[in-house]
């Protein structure tokens, strides 16, 4: 386990120049989703389903990955040349029903799935924004805070 945990520790300190953790909730700052209207009428809503990638990451081989269904939001630490990833984030995903230019949601952490994993986030919620075809949100480990930026 040991030896496991050295690279990955290496690993993650390049991709701590890149991602941070915002600070704990008491679990009142869950709120609604906030959507900002399009002017077009034919627009559709954002289609955020899917895998995204970290944007921003100072290497490319230590970033953090999304994988989003209708319900979920899963973040994992990738390193390895992808061959490694470690549990960062479980929560609930609403998905936006209006077209729109900006949407934010606030996901509820599942405890039952990450309170054993040792690189995943503590906090109870954590704050999502969509702008211009990025997700971004702020991720820590170790005392360190960054904003993400993830990409389709």
């Amino acid at each position: 386990m040991k030896k496991i945990l050295a690279p990955m520790s290496i690993a993650l300190s390049f991709a701590l120049a890149s991602c941070g953790s915002q600070s704990p909730s008491d679990g009142s700052a869950y709120s609604s989703p906030t959507v900002t209207p399009v002017s077009s009428e034919s627009a559709q809503p954002i289609d955020m389903q899917g895998t995204w990638k970290q944007k921003n990451s100072m290497d490319a081989d230590a970033y953090q990955e999304a994988i989003i269904d209708s319900e979920t939001i899963t973040i994992n630490w990738v390193t390895n040349h992808g061959d490694t990833k470690s549990l960062y984030w479980v929560g609930s995903f609403e998905e936006p029903h209006a077209a729109a230019d900006t949407y934010s949601w606030t996901s509820k952490r599942d405890r039952k799935t990450t309170d054993n994993a040792i690189l995943a986030s503590s906090d109870k919620t954590k704050k999502f924004t969509f702008h211009k075809d990025e997700i971004s949100y702020e991720a820590g480990i170790m005392g360190t805070t960054t904003m993400v930026r993830l990409g389709k």
